[in-house]
């Protein structure tokens, strides 16, 4: 076996097991993860398993980036090629009303439930999850304020309370559709982004 390909199947497992995790994790929380359950889904040793991460923080670490890649694909990146401002804005709240919609994660909002899980527990997976809160947070109070700026939101906005006000939206809309099933869930996440990102003179 060649070393090129000896590290292609070496990336693919750890794919495979981070792809089970973000599964699992999604239902039953990052600490639902067990090497012993992993191994079992995936036919592998616990060794085997635990090598390609070396111990459980660092898989629900390596778990939490592997979730930050799939809401970037799902939400951030379709936004990119709107212009800066009120019209990404606008995208990235429907980029992510439709990931929330369409229960990318099967337990709903991946990172809403690893704040639920880890808020009150200090360690470097909170920090973690605390952190890519912050990112998603800064990036939207950016398009706020750029759009504050063009003049396409009113001149006395506050862009990190028009943010506070999306992120309970979001919120809501996810606890709805999960605990709820609500139909109409997505409708009303809508409707009240529409008129919150809609200046008076529109």
């Amino acid at each position: 076996m060649s070393p090129r390909r000896s590290v292609a199947e070496a990336l693919g497992t750890r794919a495979s097991i981070l792809d089970r995790s973000v599964a699992i994790a999604s239902m039953e929380g990052l600490e639902g993860l067990t090497i012993g359950r992993l191994a079992i889904e995936l036919s592998m040793s616990k060794s085997g398993v635990l090598g390609h991460f070396g111990t459980k923080e660092a898989l629900q670490l390596a778990v939490l980036d592997r979730a930050g890649e799939i809401f970037r694909a799902e939400v951030w990146e379709p936004a990119l090629p709107a212009a800066p401002g009120l019209a990404r804005l606008r995208v990235l709240c429907e980029a992510w009303i439709s990931y929330l919609e369409r229960r990318v994660f099967p337990g709903g909002c991946f990172f809403v439930a690893a704040a639920h899980e880890f808020d009150g527990r200090p360690g470097a997976v909170r920090d973690a999850v605390e952190s890519r809160f912050g990112v998603w947070r800064a990036r939207l109070a950016k398009e706020a304020r750029r759009a504050v700026d063009a003049g396409e939101l009113p001149a006395g906005t506050d862009p990190g309370r028009l943010v506070f006000e999306l992120m309970g939206m979001a919120m809501a809309l996810n606890h709805t559709i999960q605990l709820h099933g609500d139909p109409h869930a997505a409708t009303y996440a809508r409707e009240a982004v529409n008129a919150r990102l809609t200046p008076p003179s529109a």
